[in-house]
């Protein structure tokens, strides 16, 4: 039956329906993760039939967060890091990063789905400077306003503000963009966004998007847009953007030469970082 858990799932956490497909659960699956279940990799598959190589949407991903966490902590002096859409703990995630370089930086994660909620809580007893919000980031009142976010971080000092792999999941009426220009109000001077978002790259490779566009909004998650690079600098509000600018993921200050062409997929992820005046 579709969406049936099978033996080998994990048993869920209380209050995670296992019939209903995760974002967060997908991501898991596209990373070969284990908090994940039959429905969720019902969304892989699908969308592996429009390109055999999309787990690189998640691996593209998931290489950029790690990247930019790096340079946030190496060349700003920021030690706020407010990162909304956490999803499951993987290898390096945000706080491992920023705090291997700073260990002095606090981290916030940020979000409501109920099995990420379920793992967050086990993050408060990793480390004092690591905290989990279960506030909506489609929301920015109730992530700004959060007790949590507000009892961590000095919003009258930087902080970094990440929403890798968020955007194209939003399913709101509101422009993305309108979205990002609350967040970016509420940020003081020299703080930093960063953003990954599915790339609609108007080539060759527009039509591996907007089949991999259409098996996601059709499958049992229902999100997962994918832009043009002009939709996705809107989101960057008109802020300075760091070298190289919005490109793709793999071309963000990879960690070497590439010696391997990318695939079709890789050319569907882009991301960058900006600063607030």
């Amino acid at each position: 039956m579709p969406g049936t858990p099978t033996r080998s799932d994990p048993k869920p956490p209380v209050g995670v329906d296992p019939t209903r497909a995760s974002i967060a659960r997908v991501y898991d699956a596209f990373l070969n993760g284990k908090d994940n279940y039959e429905i969720d990799r019902e969304v892989l598959r699908g969308v592996q039939k429009a390109a055999p190589e999309a787990q690189d949407l998640a691996t593209e991903n998931r290489g950029f967060l790690i990247r930019a966490s790096r340079f946030l902590a190496e060349q700003t002096g920021i030690t706020q890091y407010l990162d909304c859409g956490s999803g499951l703990p993987t290898a390096e995630n945000t706080h491992q990063v920023v705090q291997r370089i700073q260990p002095e930086s606090t981290v916030v994660y940020v979000d409501n789905d109920p099995v990420v909620i379920a793992h967050g809580r086990a993050l408060l007893v990793e480390n004092e400077l690591t905290h989990f919000s279960d506030a909506d980031i489609f929301n920015p009142p109730s992530v700004l306003k959060d007790p949590v976010v507000r009892r961590h971080l000095d919003f009258s000092e930087p902080i970094a503000l990440l929403q890798l792999g968020t955007l194209h999941h939003y399913t709101g009426e509101r422009n993305p963009a309108d979205i990002m220009q609350e967040y970016v109000d509420a940020l003081p001077s020299g703080s930093y966004i960063a953003i990954s978002h599915f790339l609609d790259p108007e080539n060759e490779h527009s039509t591996v998007a907007r089949k991999m566009e259409h098996m996601f909004l059709h499958s049992p998650m229902g999100s997962g847009k994918f832009r043009t690079k002009a939709e996705l600098e809107e989101l960057f509000c008109g802020l300075e953007m760091v070298e190289p600018g919005l490109v793709l993921c793999a071309d963000w200050w990879p960690d070497g030469p590439r010696l391997k062409p990318l695939n079709q997929v890789q050319y569907c992820i882009a991301g960058g970082v900006a600063r607030k005046p």
